[in-house]
């Protein structure tokens, strides 16, 4: 497992577990990043990340996203 800040743009990944307080677990659940969804990420810049999940596009600040741990998609 890798964060997902951590993974190139365009590359698909599976999210494996969500690190944090019960607060941002259960904001980003909300927004689709749940353990077993599909993530990529669309493009990043210093600061934050613009990912794709469920064919929906999220903007999220790095710190978050290196809550957020992905594996490698198997078919």
């Amino acid at each position: 497992m890798i964060p997902l800040n951590l993974i190139n743009i365009n590359e698909k990944f599976i999210v494996a577990k969500i690190i944090g307080k019960d607060e941002v677990i259960k904001h980003l659940n909300n927004l689709g990043v749940v353990c077993g969804n599909e993530i990529s990420i669309v493009a990043k810049n210093e600061n934050n990340l613009i990912i794709s999940i469920f064919e929906s596009r999220i903007g999220i600040d790095k710190l978050v996203a290196s809550k957020i741990m992905v594996k490698e998609k198997t078919l």
